[in-house]
């Protein structure tokens, strides 16, 4: 743990020195040291950069959660129908200004992101949710659920690009949403997740416990005493809560939650408990540097962020499952 949170402060260091010249500590100190400090550090670089961290942790906790419950190393933070119903939400909001009269340019864009795009993709996050929850009567069943899952997904993914097909100016929102950004993060969004882990990590750790009985199998799990269709509903629960806020501060951020429980266990095996907390570490860690090359590698332009993490995330993924398939 001292590891990670030595990579995130380092991190967090060159992420205020990730301007439009690039990676540059002089023009980190002229900014400090100049009239707009305030605005260029103060505003911007500071909490976009602990905005990354967050987003990265409730993603890593995310994932942790759903391959504990599942008993699946392949579980994602997305697999609930989350990130569809998120998607939607944000499609449904901007063909809605297109079709009231609203210009859907790059300030208006803006707009909505700042104003409208964080709730409805919270909202839509959690609806996506239910209809899983609906679909799979209840979080008994976790096979069953996790079918439900891609089934609502493919739903509401086929609905979002009807609208989009009925709306086009809609789609450019629903493109940089579905990419990954972190560039509309300020002191409201670090807001945000700091409430949401405060909330997260007590209530995982309180079930870590829980997860690790479930490794177990059902029914040694269930021979212990443990009231599983409860314990399921409050993680399932808590997984949608982790992934919500994430999704709607920063879009769809692919392989974070993924990779960063595989990370975890691949270098320090241990108990539930500490694997959930070194999972949000890592999952910070890993958004924060993807957060700072995507500043840097063609500066002063922006790659989205959510691009890096699926090419590394990806990378990592074929490069672990070659190395099994030759064993």
């Amino acid at each position: 743990m001292m590891t990670l949170w030595g990579l995130a402060v380092g991190l967090a260091l060159l992420g205020l020195a990730a301007g439009p010249s690039g990676l540059s500590w002089s023009a980190l100190v002229a900014d400090a040291q100049g009239d707009q400090a305030m605005l260029i550090l103060g505003q911007i670089r500071v909490p976009r950069t602990l905005g990354a961290w967050g987003v990265g942790a409730l993603l890593g906790l995310a994932g942790a959660i759903a391959q504990g419950l599942f008993r699946n190393p392949l579980a994602d933070p997305y697999l609930l129908g989350t990130a569809a119903g998120a998607g939607l939400a944000v499609v449904l909001l901007l063909a809605g200004a297109s079709l009231g009269g609203l210009s859907i340019g790059l300030a208006t864009a803006q707009w909505l992101a700042r104003l409208g795009m964080v709730l409805a993709a919270f909202v839509g996050a959690l609806g996506g949710l239910l209809l899983t929850l609906m679909l799979a009567r209840g979080a008994h069943a976790p096979m069953r659920l996790l079918l439900s899952g891609v089934v609502v997904a493919v739903v509401l993914g086929a609905v979002s690009d009807l609208v989009t097909t009925a709306s086009p100016e809609a789609l450019r929102g629903k493109q940089s949403f579905m990419l990954g950004s972190t560039g509309f993060l300020g002191w409201s969004s670090v807001g945000v997740l700091v409430a949401g882990m405060a909330v997260a990590l007590p209530l995982a750790h309180r079930y870590a416990r829980a997860l690790d009985a479930l490794t177990l199998g059902e029914d040694s799990a269930a021979s212990l005493g443990l009231d599983l269709p409860r314990i399921r509903l409050v993680l399932v629960g808590l997984l949608a809560l982790a992934t919500g806020l994430a999704v709607s501060q920063a879009g769809l951020v692919a392989f974070v939650g993924l990779v960063a429980p595989h990370l975890v266990r691949r270098h320090a095996p241990a108990p539930q408990a500490f694997t959930l907390l070194a999972s949000a570490a890592m999952g910070g860690v890993l958004l924060l540097a993807a957060d700072v090359l995507a500043r840097s590698l063609i500066a002063p332009q922006e790659l989205p962020v959510g691009v890096l993490t699926a090419v590394i995330g990806g990378g990592y993924l074929m490069r672990l499952l070659k190395r099994r398939t030759s064993e």
